[in-house]
């Protein structure tokens, strides 16, 4: 399988189709966006950057219990986390380079700016929100499966790891495989 398409988008997937691709007023209905599967999850991206002008993206999440987000950086992306649903175990460093762990409760919102290492696992199944600076919302899409339907009991698609070096090199994020947290104390 090649991934020349993740160096160039426009020779792969087209991820267009219910975004208006450009900045103009739209409505998504519940359900609606375009939807990726990645390991467990369903990702669907609300609005792009094609969308902002490259400023942000928008994305949620659909998370069974058990999924761990490997711990990562990116070097230009912001990233939030806002629980809708469930639990989340949002791991970070912090201003000082501490090794923090905050439980995310339904209502709760973390923020992780570029350059800082952070990790998460869903600890009780999980919808969230996210907010990504402009582009970086694609990721999922290039290291996921397109899928039409936002059921969490569709199969898990499992990339393969040069999938996963050549979406993360086009969207500048680094994987920290040594990186270890400390145990959660709440």
């Amino acid at each position: 399988m090649s991934f020349e398409y993740l160096i160039d988008p426009a020779k792969g997937p087209q991820w267009q189709g219910l975004l208006p691709g450009k900045p103009q007023p739209y409505v998504l209905r519940r359900g609606e966006g375009e939807h990726a599967k990645l390991f467990g999850d369903v990702f669907t991206v609300l609005l792009s950057g094609d969308e902002t002008q490259g400023q942000f993206g928008i994305i949620t999440a659909d998370s069974p219990a058990g999924d761990v987000i490997p711990t990562h950086s990116h070097n230009e992306t912001h990233e939030t986390f806002y629980v809708l649903e469930g639990k989340v175990r949002l791991f970070f460093e912090d201003g000082d380079g501490a090794k923090q762990s905050q439980l995310l409760t339904p209502g709760d919102f973390g923020y992780v700016p570029a350059g800082f290492a952070h990790a998460y696992q869903v600890v009780e199944h999980a919808r969230m929100m996210g907010t990504l600076s402009g582009g970086f919302e694609r990721f999922f899409q290039h290291m996921g499966a397109p899928t039409d339907s936002t059921s969490p009991d569709q199969p898990p698609f499992i990339p393969d790891f040069p999938r996963m070096q050549a979406a993360a090199q086009q969207h500048n994020m680094q994987f920290k495989p040594d990186f270890e947290w400390p145990e959660p104390t709440a």
